[in-house]
């Protein structure tokens, strides 16, 4: 859960940094076409106003070569009034002109080929439909031809009784290079104007994410230590977001409920060791109590004073309930060694001295004590140390059958990192497979008399140490324990 909490964490940075380069791309691309749509825009309504201020202009200087000639004003005279005319004035307003009769007939050009030509191609009927039936008596047709958009104006020629006299055109040819290359050196701007807002962008996406994230990362380290073994400490954090703080206080709810279910669910583990301790402990119980009843209920049936041998029966009779007595008193006291760890006394001593005064109270020569050190000094409980070399040294001999021939246990000490490691090694019977996962039960034991306390309890003080204890064991082979404790020097 906390993984994928930290994924989401890592995910939310990642949508944040693509949310604002998405936006600026968007941005970039939207203001891109704008600008492209206004400078097309810009463009068709210049060439268009162009084309209107030259027939405007070439109109005026028309009525005035009109106004100022010698010919009468006829459609068949226009040939004649234009045929010097035509080209000054096409290279005054730089710009072709054609005048054609009313019927679309060529009747002068600028273009020099034109004034021969007497197979020119007429103005298309429903082009001269459209001029006569305008307002305006105009009309512009737009062609594209060779991916250049050309336009040609038409629009009737009139004396000054506003007879109609011919048709004016004006071919226009659309020169876009310059908007062209202003719109491309726009683009050039906005694409290094923007390079620098998505670095900009980046910098200010990684700090915004980071910001954000700060809070969602408090309380993911929180829920990262967070454990139903321990007190947990709760989030004093003021968010700026009002989302973060309801996480932040449903987060300090569950760890009060956490503690509380923490204490019912411990209360809870010691009410059922308690009750299967109980269990062992009756069970354990009864097994001497039952010799020791029909003993007793022997001796009842066969007892007789005048028997010669009643001095040895009483005897005997004694011994089976004293030894049962003892069977019942060990098992009370390993019961209490078990149920009432003493406090520890710890004090500053060398480990190995202690574990070699340990071993002294084993006579079995095949026992070895080996110590890569002469001293490993750390702060422990003496009492509760010895308890465990003797403990475990004793299991080890009870784990080597009697009538086996070579006997070996080895005892060693050493120092790893910040850490004493105690390993006793036999070679005895071994751990069955199936038993291994039970080893540390309190009240499991592979002996064929008592309780199986002798691990639990160890373990237990091993643990308080925050050590481990640990084994490898192959059936037939032998046992080897490996206890490692912290060096505490403070």
């Amino acid at each position: 859960m906390f993984k994928n909490f930290k994924m989401s964490m890592l995910s939310l940075r990642i949508r944040i940094f693509l949310s604002m380069i998405v936006l600026i791309i968007m941005a970039s691309i939207l203001l891109a076409s704008i600008s492209i749509i206004q400078f097309k825009n810009e463009a068709k309504e210049y060439h268009q106003e162009r084309l209107e201020r030259k027939e405007d202009a070439i109109k005026e200087h028309i009525n005035y070569v009109l106004s100022t000639t010698t010919y009468p004003l006829t459609t068949e005279n226009l040939g004649l009034i234009f045929k010097d005319k035509i080209h000054e004035l096409a290279q005054i307003h730089s710009i072709e002109i054609n005048i054609y009769s009313l019927d679309g007939k060529l009747l002068k050009s600028s273009k020099e080929s034109f004034s021969v030509d007497k197979v020119s191609p007429p103005i298309p009927k429903y082009i001269l439909k459209l001029v006569r039936s305008s307002i305006e008596k105009r009309y512009v047709d737009i062609k594209t031809i060779n991916g250049v958009k050309n336009r040609s104006s038409y629009s009737q020629i009139k004396d000054d009784k506003f007879k109609t006299l011919g048709i004016l055109n004006l071919p226009y040819v659309e020169d876009d290079s310059f908007y062209e290359n202003e719109l491309n050196n726009f683009l050039i701007r906005l694409g290094q104007v923007y390079s620098f807002m998505l670095i900009v962008a980046f910098a200010i996406a990684y700090f915004l994410s980071t910001y954000i994230t700060k809070s969602l990362k408090t309380i993911s380290d929180k829920l990262s230590e967070t454990s139903l073994n321990q007190k947990n400490e709760k989030i004093v954090l003021e968010a700026s977001s009002k989302e973060i703080n309801l996480l932040i206080k449903a987060y300090n709810g569950m760890v009060d409920k956490l503690e509380k279910s923490a204490i019912k669910l411990a209360q809870s583990e010691r009410e059922e060791a308690w009750r299967e301790m109980a269990k062992q402990v009756a069970h354990e119980i009864k097994n001497p109590l039952t010799p020791m009843r029909l003993t007793v209920q022997s001796f009842q049936r066969k007892f007789d004073p005048n028997d010669t041998d009643v001095i040895q029966k009483m005897k005997d009779y004694s011994e089976t309930l004293i030894q049962q007595i003892d069977t019942m008193s060990a098992v009370a006291s390993a019961f209490s060694n078990f149920a009432s760890m003493p406090a520890q006394q710890n004090e500053t001593l060398n480990v190995v001295n202690v574990v070699d005064l340990a071993m002294d109270i084993f006579n079995e020569e095949y026992i070895v004590f080996e110590s890569d050190s002469p001293e490993i000094i750390s702060k422990i409980d003496r009492t509760q140390l010895i308890r465990i070399i003797t403990n475990l040294v004793k299991n080890a001999i009870q784990a080597i059958p009697e009538n086996q021939e070579t006997k070996s246990i080895i005892v060693t000490v050493k120092k790893e990192q910040n850490n004493v490691l105690i390993t006793v090694e036999d070679n005895g019977i071994g751990i069955q497979p199936k038993d291994i996962s039970r080893i540390f039960e309190p009240k499991f034991t592979t002996k064929s008399s008592g309780m199986g306390l002798g691990l639990g309890i160890i373990k237990n003080i091993i643990e308080n140490y925050k050590g481990t204890i640990t084994f490898e064991s192959e059936f037939g082979k032998g046992t080897t324990f490996t206890v490692s404790l912290p060096i505490i020097n403070t």
